[in-house]
């Protein structure tokens, strides 16, 4: 945990600090979760319609990430300069853009438990682009349990109904999206990891100018399709779209207000664990509000999955916290024999 004043509160108080984060985080990402299905998969009005312009959601996204940014850089007093080269702030943008068009769209071909279980697999992609983009290396665990998670993931895949209730085309292209998504992602996530490593740039100075060019792109995109003007009609169409959508843009901002809290105040570790049973939770609840079948091969799947994550959850913070054990010991030793005998 970072030397900040949360190592100052009391046990309890900084439990129930982590238990709100992680709570919050859960909460807005189930929220999250089932409103993308819902946009994505059943149809407004009556005839029923479906919303298939997926990028405009991404920008309804980022304009009030964008607000949330600059609210939050603002009132912390933050410079709002860009820290960093633009191009290198537009190809996370880009890449951010397409990885959550790809993510709503696949919606429309495969069902939200698929898409919630295909994130899993992304461990291998963000493995790879770690190797390509900032030479990592990693270990047997890693890669054993890398392996297990796409195993899971195959085998769930192969053993039991997928297709979203809204399909209009094959799962496969479904999957092709996801491949997509899981490609672009892990590029995102590796790319913003080395934009903090390599530039002073603050999280909500990176958030102001990713989200900034993700919406130029987005509202782009839109126009030289000539989607936006259908999308902005459907919103007027069907007011119970453009509630969802402002909920969907709502829930994602407080999840990452969320993320980013519980990230600095108890590391990447308690995050990662916290994300393992928000997965769980949202494929389970999905699977009961929206009445997904599911096989016993696909149960196994499942747990072989979800498994693999919570044992390497579980040897993250077993080391962190025997770290700090030491880290603790070694500073008793040093103030022992720094202490002057005559105030033992």
């Amino acid at each position: 945990m970072p030397e900040t004043a949360v190592n100052l509160r009391s046990p309890l108080v900084t439990a129930a600090w982590c238990v709100f984060y992680g709570g919050g985080i859960i909460a807005m990402l189930v929220i999250y979760g089932l409103l993308q299905e819902r946009i994505m998969s059943i149809p407004y009005g009556d005839p029923g319609e479906f919303f298939k312009d997926s990028v405009f959601l991404v920008l309804c996204n980022r304009i009030v990430a964008i607000a949330f940014a600059v609210g939050m850089a603002s009132g912390k007093g933050e410079s709002l300069a860009n820290k960093a080269p633009l191009w290198k702030y537009l190809a996370i943008s880009f890449s951010s853009v397409f990885a959550s068009a790809c993510q709503y769209e696949a919606l429309r071909y495969v069902s939200f438990p698929v898409q919630m279980l295909g994130k899993s697999f992304k461990m291998m992609p963000v493995m790879m682009w770690g190797m390509i983009v900032s030479s990592k290396h990693y270990g047997m665990v890693d890669w054993l349990v890398a392996l297990a998670v796409t195993g899971g993931v195959t085998e769930f895949l192969m053993t039991g109904p997928i297709a979203s209730r809204s399909s209009d085309g094959s799962s496969l292209h479904g999957l092709l999206l996801l491949v997509g998504f899981l490609l672009l992602d892990g590029f995102t996530s590796t790319f913003q990891e080395k934009l903090f490593k390599e530039h002073t740039t603050s999280k909500y100075n990176q958030m102001v100018y990713i989200n900034l060019g993700s919406a130029v792109i987005s509202s782009s995109t839109l126009l030289f399709s000539g989607k936006l003007e259908s999308a902005l009609v459907f919103a007027v169409e069907h007011p119970g779209f453009a509630s969802d959508a402002s909920m969907l843009s709502l829930a994602a901002v407080g999840g990452q207000w969320f993320i980013y809290s519980q990230v600095k105040e108890f590391g990447a570790l308690v995050f990662a664990a916290t994300m393992n049973v928000r997965q769980v939770l949202s494929i389970l609840i999905s699977y009961a509000a929206y009445g997904h079948s599911i096989t016993e091969l696909q149960v196994i799947g499942l747990v072989l999955v979800f498994g693999a994550l919570f044992y390497k959850s579980f040897l993250g913070l077993a080391a962190a916290s025997d770290s700090e054990s030491k880290a603790l010991l070694e500073n008793e030793r040093k103030t022992w024999e720094e202490t002057p005998a005559t105030k033992v």
